[in-house]
């Protein structure tokens, strides 16, 4: 089944509270791109949807939450690779947070500190302090999928869009092919 993809500003019941602020707050030029649309969220994850509604996994970008720690300091990250690639945690992204021991947030941690559900977490409208981490091949993909914050829908938006979002670093071998 097809994605029938709205303006994101034309949908905001697709979008948790901080996404939908997140879309309000940005420069007009990079919010008409975003566009989102509402799926089963029994299919939301990666694989089910992408067989689903017939998008290429290397066309879906997953966002994950990741916790560094430093002694009794915890650092909070979003980590943002394609499906077809896995973030490298325990090396590159423990580094760029100059933590001695990263791993991946846990889920309820994960939902409490975005306000997103599980599964849909997006790097709009994430907490302002976070570092938004995004593979550098994500830039490369016409258009990305990736959550709205909410598990029944999923935003599109150019990978050049997703790399110019407000403090978002795009890093060279965040991630590797699976």
């Amino acid at each position: 089944m097809p994605l029938d993809l709205l303006p994101a500003a034309d949908a905001p019941e697709l979008l948790a509270a901080p996404v939908r602020n997140a879309v309000a707050e940005l420069d007009p030029q990079l919010s008409a791109s975003i566009r989102v649309a509402g799926i089963d969220a029994a299919l939301a994850d990666t694989a089910a949807f992408c067989a689903a509604y017939g998008v290429d996994p290397a066309a879906s970008a997953n966002c994950i939450v990741v916790a560094g720690r430093r002694g009794e300091e915890i650092t909070y990250a979003a980590c943002v690779v394609l499906a077809t690639t896995r973030a490298d945690v325990n090396k590159t992204v423990r580094k760029l947070l100059g933590a001695r021991k990263a791993s991946f947030a846990p889920m309820d941690e994960a939902v409490a500190l975005t306000g997103m559900e599980y599964g849909g977490i997006t790097p709009l409208g994430l907490p302002a302090a976070w570092r938004v981490l995004v593979d550098s091949r994500v830039r490369e993909v016409p258009e990305a999928v990736i959550g709205a914050g909410i598990r029944a829908a999923k935003i599109a938006l150019p990978g050049e869009t997703l790399c110019a979002l407000p403090g978002v670093e795009v890093i060279d071998g965040l991630a590797a092919e699976l």
